[in-house]
C-alpha cells in the first residue's frame, strides 16, 4: 500500500503562486493514477486535478483550469500541483490521492486507494 505525504501549503496573498508536493513511499507511484482533492471549511471534499500514470492524460475541475497544473516525477515518486493566480476561494486543505485508474469525467473520491494527510493553503484577500 502506498503512503502519501503532502507539503508546500502556506498563507499567501491573492494572485500569488505556490507549488504543492506529494511524496509517495511503500509502493511505486508509477503504478497509480494520481489526484489532488481539496476541502474548504464547512464544505465537502472536491476533486481538483488528476494525472495518468505516464502523464499522458490530465483532467481539472473547471474552477482551476488555466491556473493550476498537475505534474509528476515517477523517478522521484513525487506528485506536484502548481497553483497560480490564487484566489481566496482556493483556501482549503489540499490532499493527494492515489487511484488504480484514470477517470474521465467525474472522479469519485471513494475510488481512491490511498490519501495523504493534507496540507493547508490559505489565500488572503
Amino acid at each position: 500500500q502506498v503512503q502519501l505525504v503532502e507539503s508546500g501549503g502556506q498563507l499567501v496573498q491573492t494572485g500569488d503562486s505556490l507549488r504543492l508536493s506529494c511524496v509517495a513511499s511503500g509502493a511505486t507511484m508509477a503504478t497509480y493514477s494520481m489526484n489532488w482533492f481539496r476541502q474548504a471549511p464547512g464544505k465537502e471534499r472536491e476533486f481538483v486535478a488528476e494525472i495518468s500514470r505516464e502523464s499522458i492524460n490530465t483532467q481539472y475541475t473547471d474552477s482551476v483550469k488555466g491556473r493550476f497544473t498537475i505534474s509528476r516525477d515517477n523517478a522521484e515518486n513525487t506528485l506536484y500541483l502548481q497553483l497560480n493566480s490564487l484566489k481566496p476561494e482556493d483556501t482549503a486543505i489540499y490532499y493527494c490521492a492515489a487511484a488504480r485508474f484514470f477517470y474521465r469525467g467525474t472522479v469519485p473520491a471513494n475510488a481512491m486507494t490511498a490519501w495523504g494527510q493534507g496540507t493547508q493553503v490559505t489565500v488572503s484577500s
